[in-house]
């Protein structure tokens, strides 16, 4: 399992209208072929400040299964309009329990 972290910074009273957005939008990630769970998260102390965590079967079903099809694009245009600046993504994989 991979767990994708996206962050995202939204303009400055465009928060809700992110929401949403996404609210429309996330059907189009939960199409996608090795999804196991996704979650949005918003900040308490930066409401303008989301994070996204989906769980993923592996990096390429996030990249091959979502992000190079044409649902992507249609995700993009509907929360991107909200975007103060480029969004960060990165994988994550469980750290092993030796104790």
């Amino acid at each position: 399992m991979v767990l994708e972290v996206a962050q995202f910074e939204i303009q400055a009273g465009q928060a809700d209208e992110f929401a949403a957005a996404y609210a429309k939008a996330v059907p189009l990630l939960k199409a996608s072929p090795g999804l196991r769970s996704v979650r949005m998260t918003r900040g308490v102390e930066s409401p303008s400040r989301f994070v996204l965590l989906v769980e993923w079967d592996s990096v390429e079903a996030h990249e091959t299964g979502f992000r190079a099809t044409d649902r992507f694009p249609q995700w993009r245009a509907l929360i991107g309009p909200y975007f103060a600046s480029t969004p960060t993504v990165e994988h994550f994989t469980d750290v092993a329990d030796t104790a």
